[in-house]
């Protein structure tokens, strides 16, 4: 663990070093295929650096931040676009939104969410996550006496809490250092009511904010002279789960350096067509003949782990990640009493 936080550190330093480059020196540069020029070494860079970790608590949120986020947001930035243009007055902005999981916002949300005509503030539903993710780690103990539908239920929940809690934390520092009002990344995904809910407005949606600009907007513009607004709007969300797809074979092959399968891009395809008939059919049943939301959005919700487990799963599975990351949480802990007990605390 030693080693790996100094091979963090650095991969850190450089790609902030490299961000500072974008920040005085690409951003003179006239947008467009000249700016883009100048910052193909650093989109190199960023895709190299997180080979350098090799754990998935510190290299998996590395990739994403930094080939995912990091290259989608300074190629719009090559062209003169959100979220990097207008420049930042302030280059620690610049680095935030250039790496960070955040998306600022003019509207600040409530700090609270509403079910069941109660208000439970997001601190208070933050805090209960944190433990559901300790209880499902500690549940991992008695997996040879689990269901393995039990076990699949377990996988599922982890990594929805693992994202969401790994992104607020990644988050934290840009909303209480730099005082941004952010966009929350998830917005309760299990209330789903459509694959269209679920993938458009409640799931990762920082990286709904980046397929946007970089896959669905082009596509969609592209074939509306062709196919039409309504064609179009559906060839869109195709290429959008295409590119998703494609991105998260890229975060598999980081995360287990194991040549890809394509499993994960085909089930990001299959949510795509999923998702674009549901649309389709939505328009032309209107609302008279749709299903209750909490129907609608437990069929969603079972599609999802049925098509997880068949093709988002066993490539993990398969190359031992989800035993990797379990050892994982205990070295950390061992790692975080060893810094305490130099710093002279006391640990219980």
């Amino acid at each position: 663990m030693d080693e790996e936080i100094r091979s963090f550190i650095k991969v850190w330093i450089i790609a902030i070093t490299s961000l500072c480059y974008c920040y005085y020196i690409s951003a003179r540069i006239p947008k467009g295929m000249r700016r883009l020029i100048s910052l193909l070494p650093i989109l190199y860079i960023f895709i190299i650096l997180p080979l350098d970790l090799h754990t998935f608590h510190l290299g998996g949120p590395t990739a994403f931040f930094l080939v995912w986020l990091g290259l989608s947001k300074l190629l719009l930035f090559s062209f003169d676009q959100a979220p990097l243009s207008p420049l930042p007055t302030n280059l620690f902005h610049f680095i935030s939104i250039a790496c960070l999981p955040i998306k600022i916002t003019q509207n600040p949300p409530p700090n609270s969410v509403t079910k069941a005509g109660s208000r439970v503030p997001r601190s208070v539903l933050m805090a209960i996550k944190v433990i559901l993710l300790a209880l499902i780690v500690k549940a991992y103990e008695y997996r040879p006496y689990l269901p393995s539908y039990t076990t699949l239920l377990l996988y599922c929940c982890h990594m929805y809490l693992g994202i969401e809690i790994t992104l607020a934390l990644a988050a934290l520092p840009a909303q209480t250092l730099l005082g941004f009002e952010l966009e929350p990344q998830f917005n309760e995904p299990y209330l789903t009511t459509s694959l269209q809910d679920f993938w458009g407005r409640r799931w990762n949606l920082i990286v709904s904010s980046i397929l946007k600009p970089t896959a669905f907007h082009p596509v969609r513009s592209l074939f509306c002279l062709i196919l039409g607004p309504k064609w179009a709007h559906l060839a869109g969300v195709l290429w959008a789960f295409t590119v998703s797809g494609l991105m998260h074979d890229a975060m598999y092959y980081y995360i287990t350096r194991a040549r890809p399968t394509w499993e994960v891009t085909i089930f990001f395809v299959l949510q795509g067509v999923c998702t674009a008939v549901e649309m389709a059919v939505k328009r032309e049943v209107g609302e008279k003949w749709r299903l209750s939301g909490a129907v609608s959005g437990g069929l969603a919700l079972g599609f999802l782990i049925v098509t997880g487990n068949w093709l988002f799963f066993p490539q993990l599975l398969r190359n031992g990640v989800h035993e990797k990351t379990i050892k994982e949480y205990a070295i950390m802990v061992d790692f975080i009493k060893k810094i305490v007990r130099l710093c002279g605390w006391r640990v219980i």
